[in-house]
């Protein structure tokens, strides 16, 4: 297999990964046919997946604009992913130039193609750090770029269903949000059953694909996405599907695959 020059030497290109499966999903172009190969096979059993990340890439922006309303100009990114038309520094530097984003990814490529995007933008960085390390994170000199002093907007856009209980991913938010000042935002999607148009059987086979490749995908309720906003208010409408997160256009509209899932804005008191 050919390697590209975008593809940082330290990976193996024979293993896929979830951010190249997700920028597929998306339409992108730093993905691989070991990539492509299993996002086909889970979307064998659900046909609509890239429908599922389109609308979580749609509530982030609304959620950005959201954050930005409040007066929130520091967004913390973490599972950021590769770099695709209408991230988050775009959405919110469009809006207001001062804005500052630190992307964090453990993901060779989403890293140095993150790097490369954002080589001339002195308001935004990427960190190569772990949410399953959240002090680690916060020690990267990267991290000089925010002000932890006031109010930062942390979004945990589709990362956390790939955290087992083991990895205690509560305490991982958790530490996130003691390091975080009052005002602070806490933007999060998850993937769960609620809300998938098909059969729930059906659907674990599209999340057995995930397991497949070393990255199982942990499908939680609402009551357990919830308890991730444990120290935030949930702003409205609370915990919902991610079309009916004040939407732009009638929630109607959208395919049943959108409605999949979780999506909800917390703020720190």
């Amino acid at each position: 297999m050919e390697r590209p020059a975008w593809a940082p030497q330290s990976i193996d290109i024979s293993m896929p990964s979830v951010s190249r499966i997700y920028d597929y999903y998306l339409g992108g172009s730093h993905n691989f046919e070991v990539d492509r190969e299993a996002a086909r096979k889970a979307m064998g059993f659900m046909p609509g997946l890239p429908t599922i990340m389109k609308s979580n890439r749609a509530f982030m922006r609304r959620a950005v604009r959201f954050a930005l309303d409040e007066g929130v100009t520091q967004f913390l990114d973490i599972g950021s992913g590769i770099p695709t038309f209408g991230n988050v520094h775009e959405v919110a530097q469009r809006a207001n130039p001062d804005a500052k984003v630190v992307y964090v990814d453990h993901d060779p490529v989403a890293v140095a193609h993150s790097r490369a995007v954002l080589e001339d933008n002195p308001r935004a960085t990427v960190v190569n750090a772990d949410l399953r390390r959240p002090a680690q994170l916060l020690k990267s000199p990267e991290m000089d770029l925010l002000d932890l002093d006031r109010p930062v907007a942390l979004l945990l856009n589709f990362v956390l269903h790939f955290l087992q209980d083991r990895d205690d991913p509560y305490g991982a938010v958790a530490e996130l949000r003691d390091a975080l000042a009052p005002g602070s935002l806490l933007v999060l999607t998850h993937a769960s059953h609620h809300g998938v148009p098909l059969p729930e059987e059906t659907a674990d086979r599209a999340v057995a694909v995930y397991e497949e490749i070393r990255n199982p995908l942990v499908m939680r309720t609402r009551e357990q996405t919830n308890r991730f906003f444990d120290g935030f208010e949930t702003v409205r409408p609370g915990l919902v599907s991610m079309p009916h997160w004040r939407p732009d256009s009638p929630a109607e509209e959208e395919d049943p695959y959108a409605f999949s899932g979780f999506a909800g804005v917390g703020r720190k008191a």
